[in-house]
């Protein structure tokens, strides 16, 4: 199970009998509204992530949070953040070709913890297309060494190890990654690209070597203004490639991904 953590040592882990999927209760919204609730063990992952924020957001003047709605190409729709920080989150996960869906505040897990009943809910629910869930908490650098949250993290690490889900503890990402996938990200809906390009720019790129070259390459029949959104485009779904985390522009160095066509 996958679980990445940023900071120093943990909490220690829930005993075997607390963490029991059949233990842990799940409360979530359907996509219709209702909420509904059962346990960790017979929970379904696609209908919480077809389905609502369990928490309602409120907006409203002096809210120290920055909250927002972002529409996700994964989801073909919008995913709700409370932060920043959670945004930028969900919009590595949008476009990582490896998750098949993802939703935020996915729902409220409770269940024993030593001597306390705690309820927390998770951030993100991220699911792979290869049938894999992970859990992820998102949270500031600055708070990850205080115990209440390490206790929360371990915990929650233990709850989703025992149904075979992974955890993520996340508090941020490389700043070149992150500020060249936001201006990818620009170029995520298809409707706004010229689709019948992207089979010629790939063409192209077969024989180029950077994004300048394939616009060059194409320049005597097609205006730059149509091919660099092709190209950066193709970059956000993945089937060309580049280093993102070196400053992104005309000299990158661009290949095709394995089976793109």
């Amino acid at each position: 199970m996958t679980w990445r953590w940023a900071g120093g040592s943990i909490a220690t882990v829930p005993s075997g009998r607390e963490r029991r999927p059949d233990r842990v209760r799940v409360r979530y919204r359907r996509a219709d509204g209702g909420f509904a609730e059962t346990t960790l063990d017979r929970v379904v992952p696609a209908e919480v992530v077809a389905g609502l924020p369990v928490r309602e957001f409120r907006w409203y003047k002096g809210r120290q949070h920055y909250s927002g709605w972002y529409w996700s190409a994964t989801m073909n729709g919008h995913v709700v953040y409370e932060s920043r920080l959670e945004l930028a989150r969900i919009m590595l996960a949008d476009f990582d070709p490896a998750v098949a869906g993802l939703a935020a505040q996915p729902f409220q897990l409770a269940g024993p913890d030593g001597g306390r009943d705690r309820r927390h809910v998770p951030d993100l629910l991220l699911a792979g297309g290869d049938g894999t869930v992970t859990v992820v908490d998102v949270k500031a650098a600055s708070r990850l060494g205080d115990p209440e949250v390490r206790a929360q993290f371990s915990w929650t690490r233990a709850v989703a190890a025992s149904r075979g889900w992974g955890f993520e503890a996340w508090s941020g990402a490389d700043k070149e990654l992150l500020d060249n996938v936001w201006f990818l990200a620009g170029y995520r809906r298809g409707l706004v690209i010229s689709s019948g390009l992207l089979p010629v720019v790939l063409d192209a790129a077969r024989e180029q070597a950077t994004i300048g070259s394939v616009e060059r390459a194409l320049a005597g029949e097609y205006p730059v203004q149509l091919v660099r959104p092709a190209v950066l485009h193709l970059l956000w779904t993945g089937r060309l490639r580049a280093d993102l985390r070196r400053p992104l522009g005309a000299a990158t160095p661009v290949r095709l991904a394995a089976g793109a066509s």
